[in-house]
C-alpha cells in the first residue's frame, strides 16, 4: 500500500522548515510571481533554489504555485520561470491556466504538473480532460462529499484538503473580489469579499439575521474524520496556510503526522481532546468537516480567528475585568471577549488578592486590566497560547536515517561507506598501519564517527571490520565529514536541462460578429426571438421548444450527471462538459472557463468548442484575438460573482447589500449564484453577448439597439 502523502504550506523559509519540523512529506509554496498568494512573502529566485536543497535534503517533496491565469503578454515570461523551476529541481508546479498546462507540457515534458483546486475539478470528466492535457495530479473541488470522491475512482492522483481556510465559491469561479475591487483572486489577489459584513434582504427588505458575516465560512478540521478520508485512497492530505504562522503550520503538520501514521500502525487514528484544544488556540473561525462529510460551512457571526474557551468575566470594576478560568492563564498571552469583540495581550496578571502573577491557573480567578474599555460581562476566549508555541518552538528537526559500514584494516585505507537507503557515498583515506601501543577500540571509532554534530543524520545501523590498527583521529573527523557533505549532495543534486523555442503567429480576419443573448425567461426569448442573434437559455424546456432557432442550452455550472446529448447546441461552463459533449455536439466554452489567453482558447477549440467566450478579467481582447479567431467577449450585463454549493438561506427573492449600498442578486437552485449588482457596459471586436437579468421589453430592444442589432 502507498503511504498517504502530508502536504504541508510555506509562506517563507522560516515556515518551510517548520512545515518540515512537524513531518511533513511535501510543502507546497510559492515564488515571487505566478502565484496564487501575492500577499504571503513568499520565494525569490535564490531562496526558491535554497528551498529545493533543504526539503530534498530531508527527503521532502517541493511543489511550487504558479497557480494564476497568465496574460497574452506573460505568456514567454512564465513558460520560462517554469523552466528555471524545473532545472532547479522543483518536484511539480501547480498550475491553473488550462492553455499554460497543456504548453508547458509540450515545451517542458518531464515538468510534473499538478492541477489546482481553482480549476474546480469536480467530476470524472474533468479528470480525463486534464489527464489529456498532461497532468498528473488533480486538487479535487472542497464541495465534493465523500461518496462522490469514491466514486472518481483512480484514474489520477487525487489531492484534498484537510485543514484550513475555506472558500465559500467554487475555486477559480470567484470574481467578487475582482469586478469589485480590481483584485482578481484568479490572479492571487483575492480581497476576502466573503470575510466582509452583509445585509440580507428578502424582496429590497432587510432580514434580520444572528451575524452579518452571511459569506464567511468556518475552518476546515478533519482530524476527526481522518480514518474515513485515508479510506478514500486519496494521495495526498493538504494543510491550507500559506499566510499562516510557522507555528500554526508545524502544530497542524504535526498532529496530522501523528494521526497518519498511527492510521498505517493500527487502523483507527484518534485525535486527541488536548490536540483539537491547541488546533483552535492556534486558528479557528469555529471547525467544520465541510462539505466532505455533510458539515454546515458558515460562521456568520465572526469572520475573525477565534480561539479557545477560557472562562467568563464574572465582574468588572475599577478598570479590572475578572475572569473565572477554564484553562490556564499567563502573562503575553492573547484573549478576546467574545460578546463586544474585542481582544488584548495580558501584559499584567493579577489573582484576586491583587497580587502581580505570571501564571493563573484554572479554575481560580484571573484578573487583568481594562485597557479595551470592556462594559459587558461574556465568555471570554484564548488567541494566543505562549505555553503551546514554546512547546511547538521545542519540537526538534527528525533526523535522516543512515546506515555506517567502516573498514579499517592494517595496510589499507580505513574505508567508510554510508547510505540512506537510496544514496550510497563510499570514502577512504590513508593508510593503516599495526597499533603499536594501545589500539582504538571499536566502541571510540563507533562513538567518534556516529556524532553527527550539526549534521542532518543519525547512524541506526552500524557494522566494523577491523584490525588491531591505529587510526588518527584527523582521519575519522576527515572522513566522516567527506561522507557527510558526499550524501548530501547526492540527496540534493539536480540534472534537469531543457530547451524550447515558444512562437506565436497572427491569424487572418475577425469573428463573425454575431451578438448573443442569454435570456432568464421565455417572454425575453419572444422579445428577441425575431432579431439575427444566438440564444442562450438555462430552461431545457425552452431550448427544446425553440430548438428550430439559433438557441443553446446553457448547461449548469457544476455538474455530477451527464445526460447523453448528441447533435445538441450547448453553452458549457466547466471542463467536464468540453471532455463529455464537444465531439458530438455543437459547443461553445462559456466564460467560467477562465479565458485570458490565446493558448487556453486554442486549447477548448482544439478539444472541440467552436467559440470560446473569454473572461471579464481580461486586460486586452484586442490582443489575444491577433492570435486566435472565434471568441466571444460579454458586452452588457450581470455576471456570476460566486458559485455556491448552498446558501445558508435556500428562499427566492434574497440579495445582498454590502456596507456602500451595492446590491447584489442571488439565484438559489441545485446551487447559488450571486451576481454582479451592476452591469458590464462596454463594446469589443467580434462575437458580443448581452446578459439578461430583469429587463423589461423596452431595455431589452435599446440594448439590442446600442449593440447595432436592427429592430424592423
Amino acid at each position: 500500500m502507498k503511504k498517504v502523502e502530508l502536504l504541508s504550506p510555506a509562506g517563507n523559509m522560516e515556515t518551510l522548515l517548520a512545515a518540515i519540523k512537524g513531518g511533513c512529506d511535501a510543502v507546497y509554496l510559492g515564488g515571487k510571481a505566478f502565484g496564487a498568494r501575492a500577499f504571503a512573502k513568499n520565494f525569490d529566485d535564490n531562496e526558491l533554489k535554497e528551498a529545493v536543497k533543504i526539503c530534498h535534503l530531508y527527503g521532502v517533496k517541493i511543489y511550487v504555485t504558479a497557480n494564476i491565469l497568465v496574460y497574452e503578454n506573460e505568456i514567454k515570461e512564465f513558460l520560462n520561470y517554469l523552466n528555471f523551476l524545473y532545472e532547479i529541481g522543483v518536484d511539480a508546479v501547480i498550475m491553473q491556466d488550462l492553455g499554460m498546462m497543456a504548453l508547458a507540457h509540450k515545451l517542458i515534458p518531464n515538468l510534473e504538473i499538478h492541477a489546482s483546486t481553482q480549476i474546480n475539478c469536480h467530476n470524472k470528466e474533468s479528470i480525463d480532460f486534464l489527464k489529456k492535457i498532461g497532468v498528473s495530479r488533480v486538487v479535487l473541488a472542497r464541495e465534493l462529499s465523500s461518496e462522490e470522491i469514491k466514486d472518481l475512482g483512480s484514474k489520477m492522483e487525487i489531492e484534498v484538503f484537510v485543514h484550513g481556510a475555506l472558500c465559500v465559491s467554487y475555486s477559480g469561479n470567484c470574481l467578487f473580489s475582482s469586478l469589485n475591487g480590481g483584485r482578481s483572486g484568479n490572479r492571487g489577489m483575492c480581497a476576502g469579499s466573503c470575510r466582509l459584513p452583509y445585509d440580507l434582504l428578502k424582496d429590497g427588505k432587510e432580514v434580520k439575521e444572528d451575524g452579518k458575516y452571511l459569506l464567511s465560512t468556518k475552518d476546515l478540521c478533519l482530524a476527526s474524520n481522518l480514518k474515513d478520508v485515508l479510506d478514500l485512497g486519496v494521495s495526498s492530505l493538504k494543510i491550507e496556510g500559506r499566510m499562516k504562522s510557522p507555528e500554526y503550520v508545524e502544530y497542524v503538520t504535526h498532529v496530522y503526522r501523528r494521526l497518519i501514521d498511527e492510521y498505517y500502525k493500527n487502523g483507527n487514528p484518534q485525535i486527541k481532546k488536548e490536540e483539537i484544544l491547541n488546533l483552535k488556540k492556534l486558528f479557528n473561525r469555529t471547525f467544520t468537516s465541510g462539505y466532505m462529510f455533510d458539515d454546515n460551512i458558515y460562521n456568520i457571526k465572526s469572520p475573525n480567528h477565534l480561539g479557545s474557551y477560557l472562562g467568563e468575566i464574572i465582574k468588572i470594576e475599577k478598570g479590572k475585568i475578572y475572569i473565572k478560568l477554564d484553562d490556564d492563564l499567563r502573562q503575553e498571552d492573547g484573549i478576546r471577549f467574545v460578546l463586544e469583540n474585542k481582544g488584548m495581550i495580558v501584559n499584567k496578571l493579577y489573582d484576586e488578592k491583587g497580587l502581580l502573577k505570571n501564571m493563573i491557573k484554572k479554575g481560580n480567578v484571573a484578573v487583568v486590566d481594562n485597557k479595551v474599555n470592556l462594559k459587558s460581562k461574556s465568555i471570554v476566549n484564548k488567541t494566543i497560547d505562549t505555553e503551546l508555541l514554546k512547546e511547538i518552538d521545542d519540537i526538534k528537526m527528525s533526523k535522516i536515517n543512515i546506515s555506517m559500514n567502516v573498514l579499517a584494516l592494517e595496510g589499507g585505507p580505513l574505508e567508510v561507506t554510508i547510505s540512506d537507503g537510496i544514496y550510497t557515498v563510499k570514502k577512504s583515506i590513508g593508510v593503516l598501519e599495526k597499533a603499536l601501543k594501545q589500539k582504538m577500540s571499536i566502541d571510540e571509532v563507533r562513538e567518534k564517527l556516529c556524532s553527527m554534530g550539526n549534521y542532518p543524520f543519525t547512524v541506526n545501523d552500524f557494522k566494523i571490520k577491523m584490525d588491531n590498527v591505529f587510526i588518527p583521529v584527523k582521519f575519522l573527523k576527515e572522513i566522516k565529514r567527506e561522507c557527510a557533505d558526499a550524501l548530501i549532495n547526492k540527496r540534493c543534486e539536480v540534472h534537469n536541462k531543457v530547451s524550447f523555442d515558444y512562437k506565436k503567429s497572427l491569424v487572418n480576419g475577425h469573428d463573425e460578429n454575431k451578438l448573443s443573448v442569454l435570456i432568464r425567461s421565455e417572454e425575453q426569448l419572444k422579445w428577441i426571438l425575431d432579431k439575427d442573434v444566438r440564444i442562450y437559455t438555462e430552461d431545457f424546456n425552452l431550448y427544446k421548444k425553440y430548438k428550430n432557432y439559433d438557441i443553446y442550452y446553457k448547461l449548469p455550472r457544476i455538474m455530477h450527471n451527464f445526460p447523453d446529448f448528441k447533435g445538441e447546441r450547448l453553452l458549457v461552463s466547466e471542463i467536464g462538459s468540453v471532455y463529455k459533449y464537444a465531439r458530438d455536439n455543437k459547443v461553445i466554452g462559456d466564460y467560467p472557463l477562465n479565458v485570458v489567453n490565446s493558448e487556453t482558447a486554442k486549447l477548448l477549440q482544439k478539444m472541440g468548442c467552436e467559440i470560446v467566450t473569454l473572461s471579464p478579467e481580461i486586460l486586452n481582447i484586442a490582443e489575444v484575438q491577433k492570435y486566435v479567431r472565434n471568441t466571444e467577449t460579454i458586452v452588457y450585463g450581470r455576471c456570476d460573482l460566486m458559485i455556491l454549493k448552498d446558501f445558508y438561506d435556500k428562499e427566492n427573492g434574497l440579495s445582498l447589500r454590502n456596507n456602500v449600498g451595492n446590491i447584489f442578486p442571488i439565484i438559489n437552485g441545485d446551487y447559488t449564484t450571486i451576481l454582479h449588482h451592476e452591469n458590464i457596459d462596454r463594446n469589443a471586436l467580434g462575437n458580443e453577448r448581452i446578459l439578461l437579468y430583469n429587463e423589461k421589453k423596452d431595455e431589452v430592444l435599446n440594448i439590442l439597439e446600442k449593440h447595432k442589432i436592427s429592430l424592423d
